[in-house]
């Protein structure tokens, strides 16, 4: 195993390991849910909500272990290796993070979820723009359409203005911590604004490699 995949490992170990500590000061049915406005509305049996989380982030760690191995074009992603690496550690945070905030809620220490959110998310946002910056073409990381998978002028160019709308998000969601009741439908808009972006400028920028260019008399 890479460092940072071992690194991940721990995080996750870790997150195991408090979990464990804490686990019989919490009650048998813990809140796992929160809504838009930051109120309760699920739960889950005490085994279940604190296993949740480590085992999406063992998934996911095997996942983004295997895919570098599979991808037809896995030479590209080498080349973007040490982004790709920091964003799987980044993931495995994120989702640890969540896991600790949670346990906290559940030994009853009250607090908008939220607002303590919103900082993981813009980091995570943050980051993606870093990673779509380096990413070279290929199957499973970064923004794939048809039309940035058939042209590697359309990928680079996507990818550099993708990079920045990524991280103006990450910036942007930061308004959360000041209007909390708005902080996820911002968050959803602008991720809703760059999928179809995405799309749309994709193809378009596609479409001007199709055309013949007018040859000059």
């Amino acid at each position: 195993m890479r460092k940072s995949e071992l690194m991940a490992l721990g995080v996750i170990v870790l997150s195991l390991a408090i979990s464990a500590l804490f686990y019989t000061q919490l009650p048998e049915k813990m809140a796992s849910h929160w809504n838009a406005q930051g109120v309760v509305d699920g739960f889950l049996p005490k085994f279940w909500a604190l296993a949740l989380m480590p085992v999406i982030s063992l998934v996911l760690l095997g996942l983004f272990m295997i895919i570098p191995r599979i991808d037809p074009l896995g030479k590209n992603i080498e080349k973007f290796r040490k982004q790709y690496e920091t964003f799987v550690l980044l993931v495995i945070a994120f989702l640890a993070y969540i896991n600790l905030v949670t346990l906290a809620w559940n030994l009853g220490f009250k607090f908008s979820l939220i607002q303590f959110l919103i900082p993981a998310f813009a980091v995570l946002f943050y980051y993606v723009g870093v990673l779509l910056k380096h990413a070279k073409r290929n199957w499973f990381v970064g923004i794939r359409t048809p039309w940035t998978l058939s042209s590697e002028r359309v990928w680079k160019k996507t990818h550099v203005i993708g990079a920045q709308l990524f991280k103006a998000m990450g910036i942007t969601s930061l308004l959360g911590l000041v209007f909390p009741a708005i902080a996820l439908w911002l968050v959803l808009g602008f991720a809703l604004a760059i999928v179809i972006w995405s799309f749309v400028y994709s193809y378009v920028e596609f479409q001007k490699e199709r055309k013949p260019r007018k040859k000059k008399r």
